[in-house]
């Protein structure tokens, strides 16, 4: 399957560190900005993370809502988020967008 920009992105039913999520109706009549990294814990996207986590009042006046994917675990991503609050000196605990939680066949 291909994804042009402006088309609509497929729906899926998935676990975040928020807890389950329908894409759909967690975005609602928003927009969405989903990105992607590699694997918990890897030095740029510990700072990319935290850089967006301080965007994300901006993002969501414009109506935007952020989520990430890795392909670890729940508790590894609970873990990294606490890694990124501590690196970017976010309040502990203010992380402001979930990410979801990966595995190996999903992202293949």
């Amino acid at each position: 399957m291909s994804l042009k920009l402006g088309d609509e992105f497929p729906n899926f039913k998935t676990e975040t560190t928020v807890g389950p999520i329908d894409f759909h109706e967690w975005l609602g009549d928003s927009w969405a900005i989903l990105f992607s990294h590699p694997a918990d814990y890897t030095p740029g996207s510990t700072t990319e993370l935290g850089a967006i986590a301080k965007q994300a009042d901006a993002f969501k006046k414009l109506g935007v809502k952020l989520i990430g994917y890795s392909i670890d675990s729940a508790d590894s991503h609970k873990g990294w988020i606490k890694d990124i609050e501590s690196y970017s000196k976010l309040e502990c605990g203010s992380f402001p967008y979930p990410i979801i939680v990966g595995n190996r066949k999903h992202a293949a």
